[in-house]
């Protein structure tokens, strides 16, 4: 039987290989993937924020402990979906019109997959009225916005307003982030939440949703 144990490891420690190889062996073995899942991965990416937040980790350890989640997720998610499991709750992320940064966006997506959140990724330069669409249509639950420009700021605004229109306002929550984006501003444009590094944008996640 494989020692579970080392798939928290592996994960925590980013080695995607061995993370991959541990849950193809436990699955064959019959173990559960929800357990596999809920007992030691999430577990796992939860430690790694921590050590980001506590400044032991920095951005390469956590793109290569994402890395590996994600790995070892693709083996997972079609079991999940066959056996019905329910996902933490899903989100849509993109970067805001006119602005064409993603590596904190793409870093914000693989820590909230890798905390149990299904992901809609809208890319970059994404128009309100796309992060309206997947609210309504493809059903999120939480719109996450990101911008590095001060320039692209207000577009997160614009948004924020186009949701309230749509009728969404409640229904959806927003959060933002991005390197010149503030608290002050999440209340200023009536975001739900804010934070600035990935894995605080997970607490965030969780906790609009709970």
């Amino acid at each position: 039987m494989t020692d579970l144990q080392e798939l928290y490891t592996a994960v925590l420690e980013g080695d995607a290989p061995s993370a991959k190889s541990l849950v193809q062996t436990a699955l064959d073995g019959g173990a559960d993937p929800q357990e596999l899942l809920a007992k030691y991965m999430i577990p796992a990416m939860d430690e790694v924020g921590r050590l980001f937040e506590a400044n032991e980790y920095f951005v390469p350890e956590l793109l290569i402990a994402a890395r590996a989640m994600k790995g070892a997720l693709e083996l997972i998610r079609p079991k999940l979906v066959a056996a019905g499991a329910k996902s933490a709750g899903k989100v849509a992320i993109g970067t805001v019109r006119g602005d064409l940064h993603d590596i904190g966006k793409n870093l914000v997506a693989a820590m909230l997959e890798g905390g149990g959140f299904d992901i809609i990724d809208l890319g970059v330069d994404v128009s309100p009225e796309k992060f309206v669409e997947a609210a309504r249509e493809k059903g999120a639950d939480v719109i996450a916005m990101s911008a590095l420009l001060t320039t692209t700021m207000p577009g997160m605004k614009t948004t924020v307003d186009a949701i309230d229109q749509a009728g969404l306002k409640g229904k959806v929550k927003v959060m933002i982030g991005g390197a010149p984006v503030t608290q002050r501003f999440a209340d200023e444009i009536g975001a739900d939440g804010f934070s600035d590094n990935a894995s605080g944008a997970v607490r965030i996640a969780r906790q609009l949703l709970a």
